[in-house]
């Protein structure tokens, strides 16, 4: 399944794509269409928050949804909506891992700078933006905007102390994330937060995608293009904390919950990591596509 939140004629929705992202089932819709009483949260981490309930009654739907005579009225061509963030306003900030990319950190620094244990930071929920919405260039605070392409966690139940062998059994989808960075407020700073925190420093979907569509985490290709030129261009084989480690550290004496976001951090060929620097610029189109979950795109604010 490849879940989305989104927007018809101003009407939120949760949804779920097929498989090559042409058309959208309104799930919301058909829900309370064939229930006398909607069992269908209205947001998306209320529906995470269900579990394997969620994903049945997916399926229950888009099946329904085939089935029925006028089944148009439930399924949209996926250019007639909006898609929105899969999670639009989290109810927490994001979790995000610096440096776990070895040639990252070495384009950024050098080997000393090679962490032991999870580099750790957060943005916050009005960071959030969803798929096509422009990034703003925040001209009157940074001249050094940056892209991420990171793939990210969505975590499914609730867990604290969990061991790397159950991990993934607390994990309900994944999602790609773009950790937008001021650089010159991460080094004016000298720390993580107001630099990667500015409105519209998120992006995130274009959906979530069931963990039982992805065998492993742990060895997927990830790209980043800027105005078609590729960037970044990695598998998450290279991690080094891998998404167990990462999700059993966070969990130590800290809750996680349905619905929380762990960002996995970057590989090489961000912009300041070129010489000289290759930073965002106003109309710079940036493309994060990572194997099996799609394509997210947006654009600097002109």
């Amino acid at each position: 399944m490849r879940y989305i939140t989104a927007q018809k004629e101003n009407r939120t929705f949760i949804g779920i794509t097929d498989e090559q992202m042409n058309l959208a089932f309104d799930l919301s819709l058909a829900d309370k269409a064939k229930h006398q009483t909607p069992q269908l949260p209205e947001t998306m981490i209320e529906c995470i928050t269900l579990g394997e309930d969620f994903l049945d009654l997916s399926t229950s739907l888009q099946q329904w949804i085939k089935d029925e005579t006028d089944s148009d009225k439930y399924t949209y061509p996926l250019n007639q909506i909006k898609l929105l963030a899969p999670i639009p306003r989290p109810t927490k900030n994001i979790f995000c891992i610096g440096k776990n990319y070895k040639d990252h950190v070495l384009e950024m620094g050098s080997s000393a700078d090679l962490p032991t244990d999870p580099i750790v930071f957060t943005k916050p929920p009005t960071a959030v933006i969803g798929q096509k919405d422009i990034i703003l260039n925040h001209k009157q605070v940074t001249d050094e905007l940056d892209y991420e392409g990171e793939l990210a966690v969505v975590i499914g139940k609730k867990g604290t102390n969990i061991s790397p062998e159950q991990a993934l059994d607390y994990v309900f989808g994944y999602t790609i994330i773009n950790d937008i960075t001021a650089r010159d407020l991460q080094k004016k700073h000298k720390q993580f937060f107001i630099g990667k925190s500015l409105d519209s420093s998120c992006p995130m979907g274009p959906v979530i995608v069931h963990k039982k569509e992805i065998d492993s985490p742990n060895n997927l290709n990830i790209q980043t293009k800027v105005n078609g030129e590729v960037r970044q261009n990695a598998k998450t084989d290279l991690f080094i904390f891998d998404v167990e480690t990462i999700i059993s550290i966070l969990s130590k004496g800290l809750t996680l919950e349905p619905g929380d976001i762990i960002a996995t951090g970057t590989p090489a060929g961000v912009g300041k990591g070129f010489n000289p620097p290759r930073l965002l610029q106003p109309g710079d189109e940036i493309e994060i596509e990572v194997e099996k979950i799609g394509v997210l795109k947006n654009t600097v604010e002109g």
